[in-house]
């Protein structure tokens, strides 16, 4: 499992580098960022370094944020990775309600999604052999 900061804000000019800047400013390294918007908010969602000093500082800036369990695994290089884990979820009643992707040092490609099942979905992972994070 990973756990993810989810930052609610209000969608509007410099909340985003107002956020960032609260991380920097306690030496919080962002991993991995997604952010989706709608016309009156956005939530930022990151991967940290340091999740509870990024809640705390956060908190402490007056944002409002909380921690989320994902499910993370390592995709191989090859055509149809992805897809096949995502078919075999799929085919197992598993909603993925969002998913987003990086990279580390080690060049390959990690996938963090969120399920409402995820026991069942790492159970399912591990059955198709995926390497979890």
């Amino acid at each position: 499992m990973v756990k993810q900061v989810a930052v609610f804000l209000e969608n509007k000019e410099g909340t985003a580098s107002a956020c960032c800047r609260v991380l920097k400013d306690v030496g919080v390294n962002l991993l991995a960022l997604s952010i989706a918007d709608t016309k009156d908010f956005g939530i930022l969602r990151l991967l940290t370094s340091d999740n509870d000093k990024a809640v705390s500082a956060l908190r402490g800036a007056g944002f409002l944020c909380s921690e989320v369990e994902l499910v993370g695994l390592e995709v191989p290089d090859k055509a149809g990775a992805l897809s096949d884990l995502l078919i075999s979820l799929g085919e197992h009643n598993v909603n993925v309600e969002y998913m987003y992707s990086y990279a580390e040092a080690d060049g390959h490609a990690k996938i963090v999604f969120k399920t409402s099942a995820v026991d069942k979905a790492v159970a399912l992972l591990k059955e198709a052999g995926a390497k979890l994070l």
